[in-house]
């Protein structure tokens, strides 16, 4: 078929149906530089590179689809969170955004801490070489074995998220001999705008223990009073995917009120807080994200001042950026497969992945861009809707964006800032096998999670 042979759907913007989508950019072939790692760019052909290699020449080598990540992108990003909070601040990257053994070397190197939630990705931290006491471990719901192996590793802290985990972690530290260094995660009751799946402050929900009604207040009194446990701060997360600070400033006033409650019952200042993540990134043009330089003066200056009214010392300030670091860093690779236009609606895109490699469509309505990358071209925009090769309607990656009309089988779109909860949230849904991650830096590609292949599904399969 030629690249013209196929019917297009609607392409002018005032005969296109209501749905999740802006005006038709000027050019299709410009790379919007918010949504798109650093070292992304045509070349004198119209074909994208990253990190000085084209994007047809990692399809041919690595297969699609696949996780394309800029090592550059994802250092600099790194440095940037850990020169923007400098050295009296912690920033912890959140693992279970992505992790691999490359990624814990990378933070390692840069200075970063990192959090973990699993015993997985401990293990994952461990053996990659991150030392223990800059790891801290999340969870609302830690086995006694995942605590434990903690413990006997020495990590640097335990995010205590339950009255029973409380009694659980200083039971086991006491068996092992050690005093564990612990925060406790509490629920300020904050609205931080954002999917309800995916906000975590408010109290009708899994994460920590609320601040209302005392139950924060009663969580310190029995770390405390526990001989197995050091208490160094609370911790607050209110969400995900957050633009707005405001959030942070009523958060901060909630939790630097409870550590004036702590000095007047307990005659004790607690020397650390953490104000979790959950920093928006761009996944559209729409999308406008703050700098972590601003980032880092707005979170200090909104403690500083309430610690200030309170006549507290300012503690410690902790952040947990993930997606901020690594999900702009990286885009899905895919081929395009079958085109169907419906006529007066939209033109259906099918790839050679879909929900199986990134099912945060399907999970929470997010919405993406996506670009033709392995030419230009001078057609006129269609309304096209990604989906995938799933045998499921909600199979869907890209909702409603723009691709030049004379798309055609064979050629390779992307889908940028998927860096963050797409390979970390991947599964095998119809045995599809689940993508590799590919490591591009000065024109050298090197696999750092390889793809799936038949054998190892074969492998669990024990029936």
């Amino acid at each position: 078929m030629s690249r013209s042979a196929h019917p297009a759907g609607p392409r002018h913007a005032d005969v296109l149906p209501e749905g999740h989508y802006s005006a038709p950019p000027a050019d299709l072939n410009t790379l919007d530089p918010k949504v798109w790692a650093q070292t992304v760019a045509r070349d004198a052909d119209g074909v994208v590179t990253v990190g000085g290699i084209d994007v047809k020449t990692l399809a041919e080598q690595h297969g699609t689809p696949s996780y394309i990540l800029d090592e550059a992108d994802f250092r600099a990003r790194a440095r940037a969170w850990r020169g923007a909070f400098g050295a009296d601040a912690d920033v912890f990257y959140a693992g279970k955004a992505f992790l691999s053994r490359a990624v814990v070397r990378w933070l390692h190197e840069e200075g970063l801490n990192l959090d973990v939630c699993s015993g997985g990705e401990l293990a994952t931290a461990l053996s990659a070489g991150m030392p223990a006491d800059r790891i801290a471990f999340h969870g609302n719901n830690k086995s006694v074995e995942e605590i434990r192996r903690a413990i006997e590793a020495g990590v640097g802290r335990i995010v205590l998220d339950s009255f029973q985990e409380i009694v659980r972690v200083a039971h086991i530290a006491q068996e092992l001999g050690k005093r564990q260094r612990v925060q406790i995660r509490i629920t300020v009751g904050v609205e931080a705008h954002t999917h309800e799946f995916i906000a975590t402050a408010h109290e009708d929900q899994k994460f920590g223990i609320p601040l209302a009604g005392g139950q924060a207040a009663e969580a310190v009194r029995r770390a405390l009073r526990l001989d197995g446990l050091e208490l160094i701060g609370i911790h607050s997360h209110i969400g995900s995917q957050i633009f707005d600070m405001s959030g942070f400033e009523v958060a901060a006033h909630r939790v630097v009120g409870l550590l004036k409650d702590i000095r007047d019952e307990h005659g004790v200042e607690l020397p650390e807080i953490d104000l979790g993540g959950g920093l928006g990134i761009a996944y559209t043009s729409d999308d406008d994200p703050r700098e972590p330089h601003e980032i880092a003066k707005a979170l200090t200056e909104i403690v500083t001042r309430e610690c200030e009214a309170a006549r507290l010392r300012t503690p410690r300030i902790s952040v947990e950026p993930g997606r901020a670091i690594v999900g702009p860093t990286a885009f899905t690779l895919y081929e395009v497969g079958t085109i169907k236009p419906l006529d007066g609606l939209r033109t259906y895109v099918s790839v050679d992945g879909g929900m199986s490699d990134n099912i945060r469509t399907a999970l929470y309505d997010a919405e993406y861009s996506v670009a033709l990358v392995s030419r230009t071209s001078d057609a006129e925009p269609m309304l096209a809707r990604v989906v995938g090769k799933h045998c499921e309607s909600g199979d869907i990656v890209v909702k409603d964006a723009f691709l030049p009309a004379d798309l055609a089988p064979g050629d390779l779109i992307a889908v940028p800032a998927t860096g963050a909860y797409c390979r970390s949230m991947a599964s095998n849904y119809n045995h599809v096998l689940r993508p590799p991650v590919v490591a591009v830096n000065d024109g050298e590609a090197r696999v750092i999670v390889r793809r799936e292949t038949e054998e190892d599904l074969l492998r669990l399969d024990v029936g």
